[in-house]
């Protein structure tokens, strides 16, 4: 138990850093290859700030625990939305002036229906899983088309200062690309074998452990660069990382573990009490951010309200783990 507690932190620690190091590196390489600022923000930062969900839930799915890998996506998207933006907008009220950020919170939310609409007969077949991965590239060729045509977007300028403030050789830039994505994957492994002890030890559902530590855990690059941002007063670029990344989480993470490990049983839990929560937070998080009633914008009040909501949800799920460990 010691050991395994062990190894999610030292999991943790390697992911987060691998993680950055990977971003960094692939942004500036493909800006060396001349890439557009607009598309490697979009895509190339949006990709990799969803890497750490990705890499792990491919290896726990690959481990015999899909259930890890739903809770994964489901937990990094509350953790996203309610505990990112909620205290970052606690702080720093958010305000959107992209219009591609418009675009991508309508398309978020059908994303959010979709993955229900899946899980609704309880079980995640391959067909399904390829489905959402199928998703996955169209939006990955709707960023491309929208970074193409998006130029003079107030989140290019943002995007190129951040890149300025990054810039590495060629050389140094495709060395950190290789050996960060190979740490993530020697991170997740860690982490992974943790994470399915620990659960095994407390007699929980590796679905809740995926939910609660490793979901906060994947969802600590997002933190930091969303925090960041937001004090720089880049609010465009803290609200797109996290629609970007809730996207990526839905069709690529759950499709990617689904795909390996099909799901036969989904947790009728996930359906009553997280999925639900899921597209509460993400139907908040259109109707504060599209901006009904003018520019959108999520203010401090707001802000407390998602995040009173990302800790009502946890304070449960921990609840739930207490009384299984001690019935």
């Amino acid at each position: 138990m010691i050991l395994a507690a062990l190894a999610i932190i030292a999991g943790f620690a390697l992911l987060v850093w691998s993680a950055d190091r990977f971003v960094e590196g692939a942004a500036a390489t493909a800006r060396h290859a001349g890439m557009p600022t607009l598309l490697i923000g979009m895509v190339i930062v949006g990709f990799g700030t969803s890497a750490p969900e990705m890499v792990v839930s491919a290896m726990a799915a690959l481990d015999g625990s899909p259930g890890l890998a739903l809770g994964n996506a489901y937990g990094s998207n509350i953790a996203n939305t309610g505990l990112i933006l909620g205290f970052t907008a606690l702080f720093i009220p958010l305000a959107v002036h992209s219009k591609i950020v418009r675009k991508e919170l309508p398309l978020l939310l059908a994303i959010t229906l979709l993955g229900g609409f899946f899980l609704w007969d309880g079980a995640l077949a391959r067909w399904e899983a390829l489905v959402l991965l199928a998703g996955f590239f169209g939006l990955i060729g709707w960023s491309i088309y929208s970074a193409l045509t998006g130029k003079g977007d107030v989140i290019e300028g943002n995007i190129e200062s951040e890149l300025e403030i990054h810039s590495m050789t060629l050389g140094r830039a495709i060395f950190w690309l290789v050996a960060g994505l190979a740490l993530l994957i020697v991170s997740s492994r860690i982490l992974v074998w943790g994470a399915v002890t620990i659960a095994e030890s407390l007699g929980v559902s590796d679905l809740i452990i995926g939910l609660t530590i490793v979901a906060l855990g994947t969802s600590l690059p997002e933190l930091a660069a969303t925090v960041i941002a937001a004090r720089k007063g880049e609010y465009d670029i803290a609200i797109g990382n996290v629609v970007g990344s809730n996207m990526f989480n839905l069709l690529a993470v759950v499709g990617i573990a689904g795909a390996i490990a099909p799901m036969s049983s989904v947790p009728p839990e996930v359906l009553s009490r997280d999925w639900p929560m899921v597209i509460g937070l993400t139907v908040a998080l259109f109707v504060f951010a599209y901006g009904f009633r003018g520019q959108g914008r999520i203010n401090r009040f707001e802000g407390g309200a998602l995040l009173l909501a990302y800790l009502a949800y946890n304070a449960y799920l921990v609840m739930t783990i207490t009384r299984t460990a001690m019935g």
